[in-house]
């Protein structure tokens, strides 16, 4: 049995998601993500009848965890999954797509620029040059890498009491229990698992929410104002 390549029709849970101008720029992206995306290796022929329920859905219930008026860096963000994705459902927040490769970052481009997204800009780069120069609100990454090695990543480009939201699948309780080192050595807040969109997508998806503490120049130099006075 081979599986199709058509686009499947938009289900109507989607039409509860993306409401208003949201839904015609989601369909569009689908469109993107089916024709140059999977020409360009940025998804698997494979995805194509899932587009819906496993790539556009499951992120844009990431916005149930995202603040109004949030700065977000989407690191890795690759075809754009969850960042694009959050650009459309949530207009009021403003995205940053970072990804290091060329490829990706010209698909993105193209699909911001056809999508019309005023909400969001391509930076081609790493996590580690960045840090220092932005600061967010929030950080999402979707199976870009393990847990810890996301802490490095993030923890550095957020401000004090922003995020990082993780999308996890079924080891998300694993990763996150083996992290706890790397988590206290960041001075990280707190780290817990976050469930959103129930009802909307099957299964629900899993984040792991870790909140920043001050970073170490923040903390340094509080201390040195202390010292002064």
């Amino acid at each position: 049995m081979t599986e199709s390549n058509e686009l499947p029709e938009v289900p109507i849970v989607a039409r509860e998601v993306f409401t208003g101008d949201a839904l015609g720029r989601a369909r569009l992206f689908a469109e993107l993500l089916a024709g140059p995306g999977v020409v360009r290796g940025l998804l698997g022929p494979r995805e194509i009848p899932r587009i819906w329920e496993r790539h556009l859905l499951n992120c844009a219930v990431v916005a149930e965890a995202i603040p109004q008026d949030a700065r977000v860096v989407d690191i890795g963000s690759g075809a754009g999954l969850p960042g694009l994705v959050l650009s459309i459902v949530r207009p009021d927040i403003r995205v940053t797509l970072l990804d290091p490769l060329l490829r990706r970052t010209v698909f993105l481009s193209e699909a911001v620029e056809a999508l019309d997204l005023a909400n969001a800009e391509v930076v081609r780069g790493r996590a580690e040059e960045l840090a220092g120069k932005r600061a967010f609100d929030v950080a999402t990454a979707r199976a870009v890498a393990p847990l810890d090695r996301l802490l490095e990543w993030s923890l550095p480009l957020l401000r004090e009491d922003g995020q990082l939201l993780a999308m996890k699948g079924e080891r998300a309780e694993e990763e996150l229990e083996a992290a706890r080192p790397q988590l206290k050595a960041s001075g990280a807040r707190s780290a817990e698992l976050v469930t959103v969109g129930r009802g909307r997508v099957d299964p629900p998806a899993t984040l792991v929410r870790v909140v920043a503490g001050a970073s170490p120049e923040s903390s340094g130099r509080g201390a040195r104002r202390r010292r002064k006075r």
